[in-house]
């Protein structure tokens, strides 16, 4: 069961990732110097079908894989333990992702418009490097670059 959720965890990330890469390095670099906002608009009602399922299918097979390795969820913020302190850095980037997202989502969205393109760019840039960041933190469970 483990390597079928931690597929499904690649598989989302993959998705959430790539979708925010090309989000920041090609679609937003034209939205600004375009000030297309419709542009935009169009890629994330689409992006959006299938990106936050891949997010929600990787916060629960995350929260899955990190109850899998730690049963002891009072273990989860000990930061003596590398195991612990791998799944501590994802909630983390998970709660820093989450509240970019809200503030987006309540202040910024409901009015878009050319004036406020900018201020949509400075939540797509870093909830695009918390995504890899994500990947890298994830990739450390096989490797130990963050033990």
């Amino acid at each position: 069961m483990y390597n079928v959720v931690l597929f499904f965890h690649l598989l989302g990330a993959t998705i959430w990732t790539g979708g925010h890469l090309i989000l920041a390095c090609t679609i937003l670099p034209k939205v600004l110097r375009d000030k297309d906002v419709a542009f935009l608009s169009r890629f994330e009602s689409s992006y959006e079908k299938i990106g936050i399922p891949a997010l929600v299918i990787q916060i629960l097979s995350g929260l899955y894989l990190s109850y899998t390795l730690l049963p002891d969820l009072s273990q989860w913020f000990n930061f003596t333990n590398p195991i612990s302190r791998l799944v501590s850095f994802k909630l983390i980037l998970l709660a820093c992702t989450f509240l970019l997202a809200i503030d987006a989502r309540l202040r910024i969205i409901p009015n878009l418009s050319e004036k406020n393109l900018t201020a949509l760019a400075y939540h797509i840039i870093p909830v695009t490097v918390l995504s890899v960041l994500f990947a890298f933190v994830g990739i450390s469970f096989r490797t130990g670059w963050l033990f």
